[in-house]
């Protein structure tokens, strides 16, 4: 009997030992919608999404698909006919409820399990207004992301405050630039971080204070989260790496790989990292997202000088606006703009590490956000 018990506990710890890890590295995503808001689920959508103000060749309107995700803003006619050209980084969620002077009454809550890592309380501070940022984590083999509330009325929460899906942390608002009562809602973003090292790169090439850390909005890739729901919605075992594994590359970056180092965003997030990154080699390969959205790191044979647009989807409209301003050129060609060896440099690291000084007079502005 002894024999017996021995192998059966033998057999039971080989089975816990053997059981796929892959389970255990990537967890469910349990979302949750931030407010009672649950249009998006259903056949009218335009109840979901806050409209914006156009006036688009002589025709005014108010067109709530400008509160979705995408290249949803500042019509342009082109030669594949009338395309959004501005990129809206996440989704603007309409109030349920209003005070009798139309303010919203909506409690924002967390969309997922997480940890309060910023609160901006300084309407003025940025073009998001108020805003909050939870940090998620769904397996040791995601890396961090980041859910953000923006142009809040107050927040609930303070930094370190672990919360569940469906915590309150705030209250919906009109703060933020471009916002009235009329329009207020909540701007929701689901991101990746670009850079731990965000303060040096601000103080670069800003040459101002910035005065939300790693938290800004320029150090923040977002998915798109609305797509993301909707597919949650329909099946909750949807894992994050599948999700990212089917977003299309728009264009990849070649850059000189320097010291043989990792980047920092490949370190931070190892579904990012393809082939053998062990391997030296004199380059990396960037994919990118049309949103700009890194979707990849490769290690590359081909050996630059400097960040160079090694693919690029074929298009007979200007790529600029395709990819937020990155890239310029059309067809088969495009070249990295000023705004787009900017936006590799975050990524690379390959900017200076001495802050510039700081201004004599602070800007008046907000600290600029995508």
């Amino acid at each position: 009997m002894k024999i017996i018990h021995w192998l059966f506990t033998l057999a039971s710890i080989s089975f816990l030992l053997s059981a796929s890890p892959a389970k255990a590295e990537e967890l469910p995503l349990g979302l949750q919608l931030p407010t009672y808001n649950k249009h998006i689920f259903g056949s009218e959508p335009q109840k979901f999404y806050m409209y914006t103000t156009r006036n688009f060749e002589g025709k005014a309107s108010k067109p709530w698909t400008a509160g979705q995700y995408g290249y949803v803003r500042n019509l342009r006619r082109t030669s594949e006919g009338v395309i959004g050209t501005r990129f809206h980084e996440g989704i603007d969620i309409r109030p349920m409820k209003r005070d009798s002077a139309g303010r919203p009454l909506d409690y924002v809550r967390s969309i997922a399990k997480g940890r309060i890592v910023y609160v901006n309380s300084v309407a003025g501070n940025s073009n998001y207004g108020k805003y909050v940022v939870i940090e998620h984590h769904w397996g040791s083999k995601l890396g961090p992301f980041f859910s953000l509330y923006a142009h809040l009325d107050s927040a609930d929460c303070k930094v370190g405050q672990q919360v569940d899906a469906g915590t309150i942390i705030a209250k919906m608002g009109y703060t933020g630039r471009g916002i009235n009562r009329e329009r207020a809602h909540l701007h929701l973003e689901l991101n990746v971080m670009a850079q731990s090292d965000f303060d040096h790169w601000h103080h670069h090439y800003f040459g101002s204070n910035n005065q939300h850390g790693a938290y800004n909005g320029l150090n923040m890739n977002g998915l798109n989260i609305a797509e993301l729901f909707i597919k949650h919605n329909k099946d909750k075992s949807l894992k994050m790496s599948d999700f990212i594994r089917k977003i299309p590359v728009y264009f990849k970056v070649t850059i000189p790989r320097k010291g043989g180092k990792a980047l920092d965003i490949a370190k931070r997030y190892p579904w990012i990292r393809k082939g053998d990154h062990s391997k030296a080699t004199p380059s990396w390969e960037i994919s990118y997202a049309s949103s700009g959205f890194p979707l990849a790191v490769t290690p590359s044979l081909r050996s630059v000088s400097a960040p160079v647009v090694s693919y690029v989807k074929p298009t007979r409209s200007n790529h600029s606006y395709h990819t937020k301003g990155l890239l310029t050129g059309t067809n088969r060609s495009a070249s990295l703009t000023r705004i787009g060896k900017r936006t590799v440099a975050l990524i690379t690291g390959e900017f200076p590490k001495q802050a510039a000084p700081e201004p004599e007079q602070e800007p008046t502005s907000a600290t600029p956000t995508q």
